[in-house]
């Protein structure tokens, strides 16, 4: 078996993890390779800005994915594809594009003139790689430089007792 880089890899088959999820109405969010107890994982992680992701989504992308990825992947793999859940952190710029106008948790990794909390709840209002993020924070906008930042995450905040059509009061 020839020598490969997981980099290779997942370059290889991101174009087609892309088109399936689009396909489906979904967005691959992060994409991972990694090898644990001499077996290897290939973990999608999916988002879906229409409604929360199912099981039937997870189901579609592993059937709508299985045999082309056997095709590209020279190698034995374990598929797991999943919601990225509700405690995941930000991984990459692609989520501060994808998440803007929902609520998230910052940490700081120091904190800053407009907060003496390391740690808050804002409205994620624009990303810029230049600039870093901008939040609504204690209703006014406040810009936050990427490097300041030791994690973002979701505060996308689930009610339990909620029943279809009904309206927090």
């Amino acid at each position: 078996m020839r020598e490969f880089s997981k980099r290779e890899v997942i370059e290889t088959i991101e174009p087609v993890i892309e088109n399936t999820a689009m396909r489906y109405g979904l967005i691959p969010l992060e994409v991972s390779l990694e090898r644990e107890n001499n077996r290897w994982f290939l973990r999608i992680f999916i988002y879906s800005t229409a409604h929360n992701v199912s099981h039937q989504d997870c189901e579609n992308m592993s059937r709508g994915l299985g045999d082309m990825l056997d095709e590209l992947i020279p190698f034995k793999y374990y598929l797991e594809v999943s919601s990225p859940g509700l405690d995941r952190k930000f991984k990459s710029e692609k989520e501060y594009i994808i998440f803007k106008g929902h609520d998230v948790i910052i940490k700081l990794k120091n904190s800053i003139e407009e907060t003496k909390d390391k740690t808050f709840e804002a409205k994620l209002l624009d990303y810029n790689e230049s600039f870093g993020v901008k939040v609504e924070l204690n209703n006014q906008e406040v810009i936050i430089p990427m490097e300041k930042i030791h994690y973002t995450k979701l505060n996308d905040k689930i009610n339990i007792n909620k029943n279809k059509g009904e309206e927090n009061d």
